[in-house]
């Protein structure tokens, strides 16, 4: 195997599907790149077997229009890539050991490389369904769910992942880790074939990274079945294997009758948020909401190290006067996920979850729509 490729474009498109590869991995192959050259383009792959990731590259020459392949290790090209100049380099592979020289200017490096027969064969991805929706929909359901969905893969693999839901009227977003909730949904995407299927976190994740990085809005093709979901935009490619399990029923933890209503800016709610909560206990993170019809007080404690602090922040608010703990991580989180000016706290007593939504969330027309759950804290102090 033998082309010649622009340094800085191969080293972007290599680390954009770099982000499965662990160093932890007991299968080494698997911390390889796994290379398919045909003609001008070069195919490359990277799995942890529960996801793989493919991009294509147009390389300036190659050595025939023969297909080859190769695996080579990942972190030491990466590495090696990221620390040349912005140049063409050449690189060449001997196939009877698998040797691999990357040649650069007056620069040689020699790495070993692997028999690519022993790499993981691709997926098989059968009887699909299929969705499509701009790039930018996808960004922003992930980004807007993502951060909700559960750390501990063990003990709750399905609120691990984002539930998918999809039907002749909306597509819906989920992820919730039993403390806080958010609901994504789109009326302009729909599906005539009715489907939901949990997508792991980390390689949605990865995806949205590469998505965003990409200046136009291409379409995003969602191929899924009972086991894989397939998500494919330009030279991208991306296989998961769904989560397993069934996901809770969410709609029954979203009350339905919220009678206490505050508005508030949502920067200036967000600067406070901050700014106090750095006074809070680290543990529980906890600060103080006492709400009445024109302010909001947002005050923390922490009594081990005698620290404190409250602001005063005007709001608009109709109900009875209440005094409501959250976690204010979790309020801080979602408010940097919004980007209206004013935001709705829905509230029914200092027992029960508050509800977030945008102000423009139940607009006209609005296409996209909202609603952010957190459960309250006790007050300890």
């Amino acid at each position: 195997m033998k082309f010649i490729v622009n340094s800085q474009v191969f080293s972007k498109q290599l680390a954009s599907i770099s982000g499965i590869l662990s160093n932890n991995n007991t299968v080494p192959i698997i911390n390889c790149f796994h290379f398919h050259l045909e003609d001008n383009t070069l195919t490359v792959k990277t799995t942890d077997l529960m996801t793989t990731l493919m991009t294509k590259i147009t390389v300036d020459t190659s050595d025939g229009n023969s297909s080859k392949d190769l695996a080579v290790p990942a972190s030491l090209l990466l590495n090696i890539l990221k620390n040349l100049d912005d140049s063409p380099i050449t690189f060449e592979s001997d196939e009877s050991n698998y040797t691999i020289v990357v040649t650069s200017g007056e620069g040689k490096y020699r790495l070993a490389g692997r028999n690519p027969e022993t790499y993981p064969a691709l997926p098989s991805v059968e009887a699909t369904s299929r969705i499509a929706m701009p790039a930018s929909v996808l960004v922003s359901a992930i980004t807007m769910t993502s951060f909700a969905a559960s750390n501990d893969e063990e003990s709750h693999q399905q609120l691990s992942g984002i539930l998918l839901e999809m039907g002749p009227e909306y597509t819906t977003f989920v992820a919730t880790d039993g403390h806080k909730l958010v609901r994504y949904r789109r009326t302009d995407i729909t599906s005539d074939e009715p489907a939901r299927f949990i997508m792991p976190r980390k390689p949605i994740n990865i995806v949205k990274g590469i998505l965003s990085s990409n200046k136009e809005d291409v379409d995003v093709n969602i191929e899924y079945n009972n086991t894989n979901v397939l998500i494919s935009f330009g030279n991208h490619v991306a296989i998961c294997r769904l989560i397993d399990g069934k996901y809770p029923n969410y709609e029954a933890a979203i009350p339905k009758d919220q009678p206490n209503k505050m508005v508030v800016d949502r920067t200036a709610f967000l600067s406070t948020l901050r700014r106090v909560m750095l006074f809070a206990n680290q543990a529980t993170c906890q600060v103080r909401l006492s709400i009445s019809n024109d302010f909001v007080m947002v005050a923390s404690e922490d009594i081990e190290f005698s620290n404190s602090a409250n602001e005063k922040l005007s709001c608009a608010y109709e109900g009875s006067e209440m005094e409501i703990g959250f976690n204010a991580k979790f309020l801080t989180e979602m408010m940097s996920c919004l980007n209206t000016e004013q935001v709705e706290i829905d509230l029914a007593s200092p027992l029960k979850p508050g509800i977030i939504l945008p102000m423009n969330n139940s607009d006209e027309g609005q296409q996209e729509q909202i609603l952010m759950l957190v459960m309250p804290v006790s007050l300890s102090y």
